[in-house]
């Protein structure tokens, strides 16, 4: 059986150019690019020619560049590092990434609520900073994802910041754009916050390196102290093949955005329209002018995310849905939750997500697979 992989929102499948540019790195040149001879010096050159590749496809300085270990530790980092420079709250987005909704929240933040596709509400966005500087607080760092994780939805960045440069002045502009680099020209999102946080295995990189941008010099305190690296803001020794390969993933994704944007949309509206077609009550989330082109959540009623992803794996189909199993207990996604789906609609999500590597046949085998499964299921 071909395995059918329909879940590139969890990750990516690595570019082949990208593991032959890290390979060198972990076979031959793998001196510390923290040390002073010949040997490290070469792997700090593959360091800095890898930070100008990012900044050139961000739109941003080279010195802005901080690399990390992934796109939790950017998100931590931002939001951390914000209230440790200049103590105040914290505000975000209630569909966030739980690697920013789970540390607001830690550090005693706010949550503004979403409308019905997913997108921070924009009025509610200004009310939730008045209401804070009327009561005398500091919003330190408001963060909005550019494009949700699970539905797919897109934030306007733009809009974003200017409310929150009219009402809260003195906060930093965060967004998690892990999710955005195959479907949006970063450079039109960049220039609009303080903070940016990417991770590398979302668009064909490896896993465990990521890239926090942080605009206009020290904005922040650093998480992890004591080497020095990346000029005080985040220590520790470079991943330096891991950067290679994420700065080679990151400029094809670019170079080819505009051709596979709609080479893949044509495959997402093929995979949804074959389940709307094939199948009874299934409803689709957000509607696609709202979403990215490689996402097809749906929620499918009579049957709940639990069961089918079991069957779907049964069938070699690679799947996932905003549910998860807590306490034994199925409970919806807090993004579908914060979007107002009902919850016994929300107990039926499935996520399916199409990037560079998706087939037509990928698309045909998920139709067959999710048709039969419901089928089943609903027996």
């Amino acid at each position: 059986m071909t395995l059918t992989y329909l879940d590139h929102a969890a990750s990516t499948p690595m570019r082949p150019e990208a593991i032959d540019a890290m390979m060198p790195f972990l076979a031959g040149t793998y001196a510390n690019p923290s040390g002073s001879h010949r040997f490290a010096r070469e792997a700090r050159k593959a360091v800095d020619e890898s930070r100008d590749v990012v900044a050139s496809v961000l739109g941003c300085r080279p010195n802005e560049v901080v690399f990390t270990g992934c796109g939790t530790e950017s998100d931590n980092m931002a939001i951390t590092g914000a209230l440790a420079r200049t103590p105040g709250v914290a505000v975000c987005a209630a569909d966030e990434h739980h690697a920013v909704l789970e540390v607001v929240e830690h550090h005693g933040g706010l949550v503004v609520g979403v409308d019905g596709v997913g997108r921070v509400d924009l009025d509610l966005l200004a009310q939730v900073l008045q209401d804070a500087v009327d009561a005398g607080r500091h919003v330190a760092v408001v963060s909005v994802m550019t494009v949700n994780n699970e539905v797919g939805s897109i934030n306007d960045i733009a809009q974003v910041a200017r409310i929150v440069r009219r009402f809260a002045p003195g906060a930093l502009v965060h967004t998690d754009a892990v999710q955005a680099p195959s479907w949006i020209d970063l450079r039109d999102v960049t220039p609009h916050v303080d903070l940016l946080a990417l991770s590398g295995h979302k668009f064909g990189g490896p896993k465990g390196v990521g890239v926090l941008v942080e605009r206009g010099g020290p904005r922040i305190d650093p998480l992890i102290i004591g080497g020095g690296q990346e000029r005080e803001r985040r220590s520790g020794t470079h991943n330096v093949a891991g950067i290679v390969a994420m700065a080679t993933a990151l400029r094809l994704t670019d170079e080819e955005r505009t051709t596979e944007i709609p080479r893949i949309a044509a495959l997402r509206d093929a995979l949804v329209d074959g389940l709307l077609d094939g199948l009874d009550d299934v409803v689709e989330t957000v509607p696609r002018a709202d979403k990215v082109a490689g996402s097809a959540h749906v929620c499918i009623a009579g049957v709940e995310s639990e069961s089918l992803l079991f069957l779907l794996d049964e069938a070699e189909v690679c799947a996932s849905a905003a549910s998860a199993c807590a306490s034994g207990a199925m409970e919806p996604s807090h993004v579908l939750a914060a979007m107002g789906v009902d919850r016994s609609v929300a107990m039926g999500a499935l996520r399916l997500s199409l990037g560079h590597a998706s087939t037509e046949a990928d698309v045909d085998r998920g139709i067959d697979a999710v048709a039969g499964a419901v089928t089943r299921l609903r027996r």
